[in-house]
């Protein structure tokens, strides 16, 4: 029996449910059960059948899914897959903001640990972050801890003030304008597709500016076919089963997250065999935690 089949037995021995982002390596996303972006990942972990949750991503989003889920046993496959973003925002901080600025709101990213999203009023995605702070009840806001995201959600939410917390994701930042235009050039016929975590410089080059989920709708619809894709080399994988006649060309050719990429099969299969790096909140952080996130979740 192959590492797989063997995968897929577990799954089945112990009512296992395998969650997986757009950015971890393609075989893993072929043997979860389902496979999406932060906003549809959190989703999913709410309405989970299984008693098990495996979560193949960063820990943050397997904390996520253990917040939402407490009665449920959440395993990572390797518990120091981390997110350099969220590590650049501390609740203390944040803490220290809301005591010297009561009138803000603190929106947060949910690339950010369950301490930072205890302290905040609201979690957004990339996906519904614009719709978040339109709908949240405050005039001035400071959006936790993505600059890059953050700047995008202020030029399309032009009645509120907001601050960006100095954080960004250095797979994102990575991008250069010069990478953009070489690929430009050497692909005149192909579209542009970037995540709003890259700089405004590279946004404002794009033909299309949308979180993983709403790429890959984008996508499904174009009648290009060459694509340059401005987020990280994993979407690809998906990319190609809904569109495989179009030509997917990286923006920059090291376009990937070594810490998503730290979730491997071999992991994956002893995460499942041992279940093994369970993930644990605290009842305190993780109540508070939740109700920023559910309330993100009425409002999607």
């Amino acid at each position: 029996m192959d590492k797989i089949e063997r995968i897929e037995e577990l799954k089945r021995e112990k009512n296992a449910v395998i969650l997986a982002h757009y950015y971890v390596d393609g075989a893993i996303q072929d043997v979860a059960d389902f496979v999406g972006d932060s906003l549809e990942l959190a989703r999913k972990a709410k309405k989970v059948d299984g008693d098990i949750i495996v979560f193949c991503g960063v820990y943050f989003m397997a904390e996520t899914a253990k917040i939402l889920n407490p009665e449920k046993k959440v395993i990572i496959p390797y518990y120091k897959a981390d997110c350099l973003m969220a590590d650049m925002a501390i609740a203390e901080e944040i803490e220290e903001f809301k005591k010297d600025n009561p009138d803000y709101a603190v929106v947060t990213y949910v690339n950010s640990s369950a301490d930072v999203k205890a302290v905040s009023d609201i979690c957004c995605t990339s996906a519904n972050a614009v719709k978040v702070v339109e709908k949240v009840d405050a005039e001035k806001i400071l959006f936790v801890p993505d600059r890059n995201l953050g700047s995008y959600v202020a030029e399309k939410v032009k009645d509120k003030k907001i601050k960006v917390w100095n954080g960004y994701c250095p797979v994102h930042q990575k991008l250069t304008v010069e990478d953009a235009e070489r690929r430009r050039r050497e692909n005149p016929d192909a579209i542009f597709v970037v995540h709003p975590e890259c700089k405004k410089e590279i946004r404002d080059m794009a033909d299309f500016v949308g979180s993983t989920s709403q790429i890959l709708e984008f996508v499904k619809e174009t009648t290009a076919k060459k694509v340059i894709v401005g987020t990280e080399e994993g979407i690809i994988h998906q990319l190609r089963k809904e569109r495989p006649d179009i030509e997917f060309i990286l923006a920059y050719s090291e376009f990937v997250c070594d810490q998503m990429k730290m979730t491997t099969v071999d992991r994956l299969l002893k995460a499942l065999e041992r279940e093994q790096f369970e993930v644990e909140v605290p009842e305190e952080i993780a109540e508070r935690a939740r109700v920023a996130i559910e309330k993100m979740l009425e409002i999607s």
